[in-house]
């Protein structure tokens, strides 16, 4: 009994070893070269040697087992060895890729490290959140953590109405705690002259403004901005070509699906639409984020006839806290009491990334009494005959090492719920114990952090649009 409960507690600490002598090359790497180290998505970037231990662990979730924190320490020491920059280094995806080959975990990863492309500019990219809500502060935390060496993308300003005296201070607050993605991770100061935020030693300029086409980013050393667009005011080409006239930027991005021609892009799926001629692109809703790199993995593999998209959502701050007048059908009673019925346009969105699914899909939403993470319930008929075991690995594996695997995630866990969701940075969970499969009749469920989740989309669309990497 005493040898079984020492042998444990040293293995313990022998983890917690290596994950102490892992973080001074996690930051090395990404202070001095850009580079973010993460497990399947999972950052461990300013993460404590628990964490990393932790994130070793969690990959047995969808790997066959329990990562070796050795084979991360082993990758590091390559990747600083052979100088990558402007990337990132997923030691999930090496440690899979390693399993599938007949090369050792050292050599697959030297191969792999020393083929990557390194030709990305190291000229950085300034963004500016037009907005600053729940949207707006999530981007932000994101751009802040993927900093680096300043040579990727730099927040460089907010720009909001101004809502009184105490206004910088309070939204400088709201940056700093959230109620559901908890304490900003480091140090926050306000400089009230200036107007501006200092988060970990990025100097955000606050802006204030009502007309997007007014404001002169040159004013405050900002050139060629990309412009994001979270307010969800304006949607057309017409509203959201204000922002180009303002002096000192360059392009647009949407936080919302856009109206008319506008491409409306989920990365990963259509992203090829982020052409250096398209000035203004939308980032489309966070239910079509979520479904349709699951919807193209089963449409390739099996071909989707015709089906039906349930959205079990949490409440948005368009609802109302408590009853009272609303615009909207259902929408004016109260969010935290009540499952509110609604539409959703998101399986009619699909169609704009996925042309080949266009009059397929039907959609519904319910609005639940939760302020984050959501469900989509994929109700689908196939042309072929489909078993579970097998739509589950063909899911397990697209998110381990599929084209699509900063997309989809993959979990099979009998306890998960929905907060257990909370910040994760893939568009879609796939929860595999609770997929049903009859013949050509298909039940999938799709978890997503519809606000986390969401903003890493975001984020790589704006990595593809700069060129960079957060």
């Amino acid at each position: 009994m005493n040898e079984s409960y020492n042998e444990a507690h040293e293995n313990w600490l022998t983890k917690v070893a290596a994950a102490e002598e892992s973080i001074p090359l996690i930051g090395r790497l990404y202070r001095e070269h850009n580079v973010v180290t993460s497990v399947f998505g999972r950052q461990l970037v300013n993460q404590s040697a628990i964490e990393v231990v932790k994130a070793h662990r969690w990959a047995r979730r969808i790997a066959d087992g329990e990562l070796d924190l050795s084979d991360t320490l082993a990758a590091l020491r390559i990747a600083e060895e052979l100088g990558i920059h402007d990337t990132s280094l997923d030691v999930g995806v090496l440690a899979a890729g390693a399993a599938a080959s007949d090369q050792s975990f050292v050599e697959f990863a030297r191969t792999a490290l020393a083929a990557l492309d390194v030709t990305q500019p190291n000229q950085p990219q300034d963004i500016v959140l037009y907005g600053f809500g729940r949207i707006g502060r999530l981007l932000a935390r994101i751009l802040i953590a993927h900093h680096g060496a300043g040579l990727g993308m730099r927040l460089r300003a907010i720009v909001v109405r101004n809502s009184g005296p105490s206004d910088l201070t309070k939204r400088a607050s709201l940056l700093r705690r959230d109620s559901v993605h908890g304490a900003f991770d480091g140090t926050i100061e306000v400089d009230e002259e200036a107007s501006v935020i200092i988060a970990n030693g990025t100097r955000i300029q606050v802006i204030y403004s009502n007309d997007p086409a007014s404001v002169d980013y040159t004013e405050h050393g900002i050139e060629n901005a990309i412009i994001v667009d979270n307010t969800g005011r304006w949607r057309d080409e017409e509203g959201l070509s204000l922002h180009l006239q303002a002096e000192g930027t360059s392009r647009v991005v949407l936080t919302a699906p856009g109206k008319g021609d506008l491409p409306n892009v989920v990365f990963g799926i259509n992203d090829e639409a982020i052409t250096p001629d398209a000035k203004i692109v939308t980032a489309a809703s966070c239910t079509t984020n979520a479904i349709t790199p699951v919807l193209q993995v089963i449409n390739e593999r099996y071909g989707i006839e015709y089906g039906h998209v349930e959205t079990v959502h949490s409440y948005t701050n368009d609802q109302n806290l408590i009853d009272n007048y609303h615009k909207g059908d259902r929408r004016g009673r109260s969010a935290a009491l009540n499952m509110v019925l609604t539409e959703t346009g998101a399986a009619k969105a699909v169609a704009k990334a996925l042309p080949e699914l266009a009059g397929k899909l039907t959609g519904n939403a319910i609005r639940v009494p939760t302020p984050d993470v959501s469900m989509a319930i994929l109700n689908l008929t196939l042309n072929e005959e489909i078993d579970r075991d097998t739509i589950n690995n063909v899911m397990r594996q697209e998110s381990l090492t599929g084209d699509l695997s900063s997309q989809i995630d993959y979990i099979d866990s009998p306890e998960v719920v929905s907060t257990d969701f909370v910040g994760n940075n893939r568009a879609g969970i796939v929860d595999g114990l609770a997929t049903i499969a009859t013949g050509r009749h298909l039940v999938m469920y799709v978890w997503y952090d519809n606000e986390f989740g969401y903003s890493s989309q975001v984020i790589r669309v704006l990595e593809k649009m700069s060129k960079q990497k957060a």
